[in-house]
């Protein structure tokens, strides 16, 4: 049906993933090239996904058949931080699917991976990607492009009578959909039209492959698994977060300047964002816990550095929508910089269709356990209930409230 939501091919290609997994990989590359990682598919909300089993396998299968093409490596290297060595070694990557483990178990969909870092690290974005659209194929399978187009212009329409125009010039916008996006249809028409419609205000998208094809900005810089495999790759585990900003410094140079804090939680990452990182880095990211309250700690940290707050930029990612976004940078603005990810309430948003809560997290690295905390009760994510209590005993992290 040409107006279907659906495509052939759920994976477009290689840039099919979110860009901070390529600048992740370049950085696992250039430092950490014999790390081993385990990685594990959770499903917060415990939907049984077993009757999708074989379809899913079918179209992880595809994946490697994958390969970049010279068109994708030149949009790389036009980037300046993305260095040849790396584009190099792109350009001989395959998905290897003797990393992966699909299967079920304890009647649940099961997904593990395990391997070097750098060979099973662009796994992650596309597996969820798979998995979200193959369940919403057979649930929804006469989903039409335009319910999500329509929906997505009365949000526009209810942004535009809400805020000011002084508000919207100042408002920025990006897609941060890929992973639990409806489709990949869906989430291309949805770049189009914010790239069309909301010009100047939407900034970008996470996806690589959607940047390139519409002349879009790729954001993105670390991922909570960048610094829990430091808890075993730094020198100790008390220094782990400041081994995983100081190798990233060493990476990009300033460039690709937002911290993820909650790994931890944002307390314990304060403590060792001093003066050197908080100046080198040009804001944070924010992915659990109350917002607000997250910021002004963030200003506070700022302004007791001496550093104005207005000089930073804090990036908003955790289940957010536009009014949410909206009543977020009006209690901040003039205060410090904002801008706003929005995955799932774009992509994956039509009437009728309940999005999934799915994650692929880190579980290990070099053997041992590795573990997100978070600023927000049940994002817990840990194989190892000992490692968690001895990381919150580290820390002095108190259970969130």
């Amino acid at each position: 049906m040409a107006d279907s939501a659906f495509s052939g091919r759920i994976v477009q290609n290689l840039l099919d993933t979110d860009f901070y997994k390529l600048t992740m990989m370049q950085a696992v590359l250039h430092n950490y090239p014999n790390a081993e990682v385990e990685w594990e598919f959770r499903c917060r909300n415990n939907e049984d996904l077993t009757p999708y089993l074989a379809e899913i396998r079918y179209q992880i299968e595809q994946l490697a058949d994958i390969s970049i093409t010279s068109d994708q490596l030149n949009f790389l290297e036009r980037i300046p931080f993305i260095k040849p060595d790396f584009t190099r070694f792109l350009s001989l990557f395959r998905f290897n699917l003797r990393y992966l483990q699909v299967g079920i178990e304890d009647g649940q969909l099961c997904v593990r991976l395990r391997g070097p870092w750098l060979h099973v690290i662009l796994f992650e974005i596309p597996l969820l990607a798979i998995i979200s659209e193959v369940r919403n194929r057979y649930r929804y399978r006469d989903v039409q492009l335009v319910q999500a187009r329509e929906q997505l212009y009365r949000k526009l329409d209810w942004l535009r009578a809400n805020a000011s125009d002084e508000e919207l010039a100042g408002f920025q916008l990006a897609d941060f959909g890929t992973r639990r996006r409806f489709s990949y249809r869906v989430q291309e028409d949805v770049v189009h039209i914010l790239k069309r419609d909301f010009p100047g205000r939407f900034v970008g998208t996470s996806n690589v492959q959607l940047a390139r094809e519409y002349d879009l900005k790729p954001i993105g810089t670390m991922a909570h698994e960048w610094l829990m495999a430091h808890q075993q790759l730094g020198p100790r585990l008390i220094d782990s977060q400041i081994a995983a900003l100081d190798c990233w410094v060493r990476e990009y140079r300033g460039l690709l300047g937002i911290a993820l804090t909650d790994c931890i939680n944002m307390q314990a990452f304060l403590s060792d964002f001093d003066l050197y990182f908080a100046k080198l880095f040009d804001g944070l990211r924010h992915d659990s816990g109350d917002p607000l309250q997250w910021a002004e700690k963030a200003i506070r940290h700022y302004e007791k550095l001496g550093i104005d707050p207005l000089t930073k930029t804090l990036v908003f990612s955790d289940g957010l929508d536009l009014p949410r976004a909206l009543a977020l940078y009006r209690a901040l603005h003039g205060r410090i910089h904002v801008s706003f990810g929005i995955g799932t309430n774009l992509t994956c948003d039509i009437p009728g269709v309940e999005p999934m809560n799915i994650v692929i997290k880190m579980t290990a690295c070099n053997g041992q356990p590795v573990a997100k905390i978070s600023d927000e009760q049940g994002k817990t994510q840990c194989r190892d209930e000992n490692f968690v209590a001895y990381l919150k005993h580290v820390f002095r992290v108190s259970d969130p409230q």
